[in-house]
Order: structure tokens, then C-alpha cells, then sequence
């Protein structure tokens, strides 16, 4: 009870302790203040430096990434367009190429056609004027044992009488041939 009685007010501690308190918390608090204060200060200006630098180069890094894919997208576009005009390139100079071999395909065929026809032309016409040269020889043979002597006409005069004959016997044959 004497404690009680000494101390009235059971929340307000005693004046002597309450000043001694205050002056201990008022130089504790200019020590923390004048000494540790700064360097948490710095520490923290430090801290706050290296977060904003960090975000700075996260920053710096997703726009670098950015302009490497829109870089990449450009790259692969201007691919995707070469290659389409390669492919373009390659069919024009294909579809060149098999005109020309088609054109000198045809231009072959046609030299080796007319070349064939001279050939069969010419052969023919040999043939025939070895067929009438035989034939006019045989005729005046078969005549001379016929007649029963040498059919002696002058030669040009016999090569006209044989080519006179050949042609109306070409022309009867034509003109059966037509009539079948």
C-alpha cells in the first residue's frame, strides 16, 4: 500500500524516472540520428539506385528485344518475298526453256520432214527415170521380137516414142486409180 500510496496514478510513472527516460530517449535518438541516420539513408539511396537501374536496363533490354523481333519479322518477310521471286524466276526461265526446246523441237522436225520429202522426192524421180529407161529399153527389145528384127530409130527419136507410151500408160493407170 505504500507504494500505492506514493504513486497515485498507476499509469504515469514516477517524475524522476519520466525525466531520466526522456533525456535517455533524446540521446539515443541524436546518436541514431547523427550516426546510423546517414549510412541507412545511403543504403537505402544505394538500394533504391540499383532497383531503378535494374528496371532502367529491363527496360532497355524488352525494347532491344522488341526491335529484334520486329528486325526478324522484316528478315523473314524480305526471305519469304525472295523466295517468291525466285520461285517466279525459275518458272518463267522453265517455261522459258521448254518453249525453246519446243520451238527448235518443231523447227527440227520440220528441217528433217522437208529433208526426208526432198529425199523420197529425188529417190522417186531417180527411180522413175530408171524405170523409164528400162522399161524403153525392154519395150524396143520386145518390139524388135516382135517385128522380128532390131527397132532401129535414131535414140532420140526411140526416147520419144517410149516416153510418149509411159505417159499414156501412166495416164490410163491415173485414171483408173481414180475411178476405184
Amino acid at each position: 500500500m505504500i507504494l500505492a500510496e506514493e504513486h497515485s496514478n498507476i499509469l504515469l510513472p514516477a517524475p524522476a524516472d519520466l525525466i531520466w527516460g526522456t533525456v535517455a530517449f533524446v540521446i539515443v535518438a541524436i546518436a541514431i540520428f547523427k550516426f546510423a541516420w546517414p549510412s541507412f539513408s545511403k543504403m537505402l539511396d544505394e538500394r533504391r539506385e540499383k532497383i531503378e537501374d535494374g528496371l532502367a536496363a529491363a527496360d532497355r533490354a524488352l525494347e532491344q528485344v522488341a526491335a529484334e523481333r520486329k528486325t526478324m519479322a522484316n528478315e523473314r518477310e524480305d526471305a519469304l518475298r525472295e523466295a517468291a521471286k525466285i520461285r517466279t524466276t525459275a518458272q518463267e526461265n522453265a517455261k522459258d526453256i521448254i518453249a525453246r526446246a519446243q520451238q527448235e523441237a518443231t523447227e527440227e522436225s520440220r528441217r528433217i520432214t522437208e529433208a526426208a520429202q526432198a529425199q523420197i522426192k529425188a529417190d522417186t524421180e531417180a527411180a522413175a527415170r530408171h524405170l523409164r529407161a528400162d522399161v524403153g529399153a525392154v519395150a524396143s527389145t520386145l518390139a524388135g521380137k516382135i517385128v522380128g528384127e532390131q527397132v532401129k530409130l535414131d535414140p532420140s527419136v526411140n526416147k520419144s516414142v517410149v516416153d510418149s507410151f509411159l505417159d499414156q500408160l501412166e495416164a490410163n493407170a491415173f485414171a483408173q486409180g481414180s475411178r476405184n
